[in-house]
């Protein structure tokens, strides 16, 4: 169960962030509006929420989830693979001492985005991508391993993160698109496969027995349902522009 999250809130300059979803540019007001949501629907899973202010020096950097990851017991501090959020890391190690004594760091030439981190119990599934190589991957591993936790690498072809397309809801249940849903590391689990028309919504976010998905994406929504969880729908139209999800918008712990 999670008792804390971190989130930070949109800044002006975010219609300047990193995209390929070619969706146009997102309304800054309205992401306000939808972060502010975003937030009470968190509170409204138990959590207790620090909210810290927009930075404008960088456009992407309410997408916290990418520059740290937060386990039980200790943080990790990453290194953000886009060079134009390297930097967003700064600070983090303050913020994260009110809540852990032991703090980690990925270090150059390592990179690694949270988004590509996927935590199943007491293992981690680290995607290798264009924002994660694989000097990250090794530098996690050994981390969780010293801690005694464990982790294992996903080699990507087409997402931009791990959990574009994969989110483990608990329960042994995992939602499952594209290119994940023959990979044979995930047979073990009861796999929810996320149609092509709703692969947005393959990023929802467990928390604490409810489940947050997208708005928007109602046969995904029914399917987590029908696999006994309460939903909460959110609208993240305006982060969607940017290639932002659910879990990009919090650290969770």
């Amino acid at each position: 169960m999670f008792k804390h999250a971190i989130v930070r809130k949109p800044c002006a300059d975010m219609v300047k962030g990193i995209t390929s979803a070619k969706l146009g540019k997102p309304d800054f007001e309205k992401a306000i509006l939808q972060h502010n949501s975003y937030v009470n629907a968190l509170k409204s899973c138990g959590l207790n929420v620090k909210i810290l202010e927009g930075n404008n020096k960088f456009p992407d950097s309410t997408f916290i989830e990418d520059v740290a990851i937060c386990t039980k017991e200790f943080a990790v501090i990453s290194n953000p693979g886009a060079l134009s959020r390297r930097d967003e890391k700064d600070g983090m190690k303050t913020i994260l001492e009110e809540y852990y004594k032991n703090i980690f760091e990925i270090l150059f030439p390592g990179t690694l985005d949270g988004g590509d981190v996927m935590m199943v119990g007491n293992h981690y599934y680290i995607g290798i991508s264009d924002r994660t190589n694989q000097e990250g991957a090794n530098q996690l591993i050994q981390i969780l391993k010293k801690n005694n936790l464990s982790g294992s690498v996903i080699p990507l072809k087409t997402m931009l993160h791990l959990k574009t397309g994969l989110s483990y809801i608990e329960n042994n249940n995992l939602l499952v698109y594209g290119e994940f849903v023959n990979m044979p590391e995930f047979n073990k689990y009861d796999r929810i496969i996320i149609d092509a028309n709703e692969a947005y919504a393959a990023n929802s976010l467990w928390i604490n027995n409810k489940v947050l998905v997208p708005k928007g994406f109602p046969k995904t929504k029914k399917k987590i349902e029908k696999a006994g969880y309460i939903t909460i729908e959110v609208d993240t139209s305006e982060f969607r522009k940017l290639d932002g999800g659910l879990s990009c918008l919090s650290l969770r712990f």
